[in-house]
């Protein structure tokens, strides 16, 4: 078996460097205006040079993680700082709130009505700050990191378009975000705060939102983390829900919480049981968790960024607790996602499948889809299956 893993870490290792990150280096960077481009067609060609702040931070988190954890290697510095310095110098509003979009010179398109602009700022500029050491960048983050803490009880602000009071609900987004991102700064922040705010999203995540007769996580529930009965309310997102696990194990393990690991495992299983398609294989997108019509019109299509997750959460279950479910699941998801999503003919993977799994959108970069699920994904299988190899667990 031995073997087996380390060939793993090896299609992961090859992937990540001399596929993924090939080709955004190759496509992405606007050297003359600074920051990326994402809207990249099939072969890699700038369709639309618009640029979106999540996009464009997460992949400055990218570069600046492989600088930081894989190899110092100047041109990916240089590439972090190319996006750090263009968003630094555009990417907020004069009350320090991260745009949701700006055109490709840096002027704003779309108001920050969203607190994940915010929440990736906080995660690039905390690891670019720590790749370059950079002073500035540091604040940067802790002020992004600020700006999300005020903002997580009313995410949206004066840009909420549901009418207070009538239906409250919550969402699973905001503790999910909050605990990979108060790792990604642990760094930066004094250990009694982070562990405050590491207990208080576990807590709110594995309690409010897991519903914990059936097993699955909830996307949207009541303030008190009642279900409530409408579309919202019965909304499952079987690839956030399986994400959040996978942070969640990240901290259970730095706790050495096993009992948390094997909860969290168990949420996956449940969740992979429920939203795979048996008929063509594949996760769905969105599901009604009573089995009603979703109100999502895309709710059968195939998603690059869940399986990746998937497959991290999985390969991450393993190498902690060595279940042979994970292991069987691992494979599954495994053969599905590299024979369905990865382009071997012109780099990185497709974004979005039909339900059958034939390709819906030839992009390998749009709105929603950057330089990061991909990468991190790989990244992240290429350490669980060499430490596994190595015999590490846990």
């Amino acid at each position: 078996m031995t073997e087996e893993y380390k060939k793993l870490a090896e299609l992961y290792k090859n992937a990540l460097l001399e596929d993924a990150i090939a080709f955004w280096e190759k496509h992405s960077i606007d050297w003359e205006k600074g920051g990326y481009f994402t809207c990249l067609d099939r072969t890699g060609k700038v369709y639309d040079t618009d640029k979106f702040i999540w996009l464009q931070n997460r992949q400055v988190w990218t570069f600046s993680m492989l600088y930081q954890q894989l190899e110092r290697r100047e041109d990916w510095l240089q590439i972090a700082k190319n996006g750090a310095d263009f968003l630094a110098k555009y990417g907020r509003d004069e009350e320090g709130n991260w745009y949701f979009a700006l055109n490709r010179t840096g002027e704003p398109l779309v108001q920050p009505y969203n607190i994940f602009s915010d929440c990736f700022a906080a995660m690039a500029f905390s690891r670019y700050a720590l790749a370059a050491g950079e002073e500035w960048a540091k604040e940067v983050a802790l002020q992004a990191y600020n700006n999300v803490l005020r903002r997580q009880d009313n995410p949206k602000g004066k840009y909420n378009k549901t009418y207070p009071g009538t239906r409250p609900l919550k969402t699973l987004a905001v503790p999910m975000i909050l605990a990979n991102l108060s790792l990604e700064m642990s760094w930066l922040l004094p250990s009694d705060r982070l562990e405050s705010i590491l207990d208080k999203t576990v807590r709110e995540v594995m309690t409010d939102f897991l519903d914990s007769e059936r097993g699955l996580m909830y996307e949207n529930v009541a303030p008190d983390g009642s279900h409530v009965d409408c579309f919202e309310g019965r909304l499952l997102n079987p690839g956030h829900g399986i994400e959040a696990m996978w942070f969640i194990m990240d901290i259970a393990q730095r706790r050495q919480d096993a009992k948390t690991i094997d909860r969290a495992i168990d949420v996956v299983l449940n969740i992979l049981n429920f939203a795979w398609d048996e008929e063509y294989g594949g996760l769905y997108y969105f599901m009604d968790a009573e089995g009603h019509p979703p109100q999502q019109l895309e709710w059968n299509q195939k998603l690059w960024w869940v399986h990746l997750e998937t497959l991290v959460a999985l390969a991450m279950g393993y190498r902690l607790t060595q279940r042979p479910e994970c292991w069987s699941w691992y494979q599954k998801v495994h053969d599905y996602a590299w024979s369905h999503f990865a382009d071997p003919e012109y780099g990185e993977w497709f974004g979005y499948l039909d339900r059958r799994g034939d390709v819906l959108l030839n992009l390998k970069g749009g709105k929603w889809k950057g330089c990061f699920h991909v990468p991190r994904a790989l990244y992240l299988c290429w350490q669980q299956f060499e430490s596994i190899g190595a015999g590490q667990h846990g």
